[in-house]
Parts: structure tokens; sequence; C-alpha cells
């Protein structure tokens, strides 16, 4: 029987956009996941994100009869560590993917930043305000993603899953529009949690791996050290961006497969 891998996306980014990953570790467990996280009513998006962790959990309870090892991307990876926080006996493991523990004076920081609302100066919230919303076609959405720098760099298996699945097709003459809805991303943005280092201080309660880019601007902005400490020393990197699983999901497949390897020898 294979084990079971419940992945949680990155804000912003529909679950299937990662299907070249899915597909690689298809052979050896079964997957499952929430194709956008904050759009169910019954969990609105609020500071620190309980309801989003109870969709998760909700999900999970309804999906399975055995743990589940939780990875998650960003967004994905603090919900799942969060999950596991919650419900430690439906979880056999988290491997987070550059979603690094915000702890200490950095925590204290965010909340302050919360408030005065300098956070939209720190992260990506301030360009969701805007983010254009629809495309003529899926040529014209194609070609207005892939002239971004950011969006240049990604695997174009993964960039074609974005333009079908985040970008789907909204009307008859094949106008697309974004899925994902931006004043949800936005909202996520604005509430990222800054208390998980002190619910973190005595220890994770499953076995925990982190994988981190390793030229992320959040690494930067997040230190490891409180990462460290929950992932035990379980650390591996990948090169690029925060958005390391676009960039190389293949590679990211492979350090995956071998985190979770290490995680079942815990287990």
């Amino acid at each position: 029987m294979k084990n079971i891998i419940h992945f949680s996306h990155a804000n912003g980014f529909p679950a299937s956009t990662y299907r070249t990953i899915f597909a690689e570790l298809a052979d050896d467990y079964e997957l499952r996941f929430i194709e956008r996280i904050g759009h169910d009513a019954r969990f609105p998006v609020t500071r620190d994100w309980p309801h989003l962790v109870d969709q998760l959990i909700d999900d999970i309870g309804r999906a399975y009869e055995r743990p589940v090892y939780l990875v998650g991307h960003s967004l994905g990876g603090y919900l799942s560590l969060m999950a596991a926080l919650k419900k430690p006996q439906w979880v056999r493991g988290v491997v987070m993917l550059d979603s690094p523990v915000i702890a200490g004076w950095r925590s204290s920081m965010l909340k302050v930043s919360q408030w005065t609302g300098l956070d939209d100066r720190l992260s990506p919230a301030a360009a969701t305000r805007t983010r254009r919303q629809q495309w003529k076609s899926r040529d014209e959405a194609w070609r207005h993603f892939h002239a971004k720098p950011a969006f240049a760099r990604w695997d174009e298996r993964v960039l074609s899953d974005y333009i079908d699945f985040g970008i789907p097709q909204a009307g008859a003459d094949g106008s697309r529009a974004l899925a994902f809805d931006r004043r949800t991303e936005y909202q996520i943005y604005k509430t990222l949690p800054h208390t998980l280092g002190a619910r973190l201080a005595h220890g994770a309660p499953v076995p925990v791996g982190f994988i981190a880019g390793t030229r992320s601007k959040e690494m930067r902005q997040a230190g490891l050290d409180a990462t460290r400490r929950a992932a035990e020393g379980r650390i591996d990197y990948i090169e690029g961006s925060h958005l390391y699983p676009m960039e190389r999901p293949i590679e990211t497949a492979r350090a995956i497969q071998r985190m979770l390897h290490q995680l079942e020898q815990l287990a």
C-alpha cells in the first residue's frame, strides 16, 4: 500500500500548477490536494490562518483512514506544519518547501509591520492588489508570463500548467481569467502567522524536513535558526529562488522523495 502525500500549494498558485512534480511522485505515493486554499467560504482568511488550517484538517479527515505525509510549498508548508501541531495523530511527517519559520525578534517585527502596513513593502502583498486578472487568449497569457523574468525561469511544463489551471478559459471567445482571487491572495499575505515560532518552542510533534531555495529572498528575511530547530537539522537545498519547485520540478520531486525517506525512518 502506498504512503499518502497531501500537498498544499503556495499562495496564488492552484495545486494543479505542480502537476509535473506530482507525476514524478505518483509511482511511489498516493497524492491528494486542495486545488485553491482559501476559496471556501466556510474557511475564511483571518489573522494567523486558523480557518485555513481547519480547511486542510477537514480535507484530511474526510479523505483518509490512516496518517499521511503533509508536503507544502510556502503557504502550504506553513499550513502543513500548523495542521500537524493541531492533529499530530493524523500526520506521519511534514516536508516544508521554502516555508521558513518566523520566530524571535523577526516575529515581533512581522507583528508590528502588519499593524503599520509596512508588510506590504516586505512581501508580494502590494503587487496582488493590482494584479492583472484577464487575458484575451491562452497565447496572450503565455506570452505575458513568459516575458516576465521570474516566470521565464520556470520549467515550461509548469508554466503551461499554470496557464491552464491558474488562468483557465473564462469565456466562449477563449478569454482567460485568474482562478485565484487576488483579494484572497492579498489577505493571505497580510495575515502571515507571527506566532508559529512560539508554538514550536518545545519542538514539532511529528518529524519535519525542510527544503530551501539557495537564492530565496524569503529565506534571507526569515533566517533559518527556528526552522533548523523544528526540522532537527533535516535541511536540504535546491538551486533557485523561493519558487524553485516551478523552476526545477524534477529536482524538487527527487528532493521530496529523499526527505520523505528520511522521515519514514523516524515515523
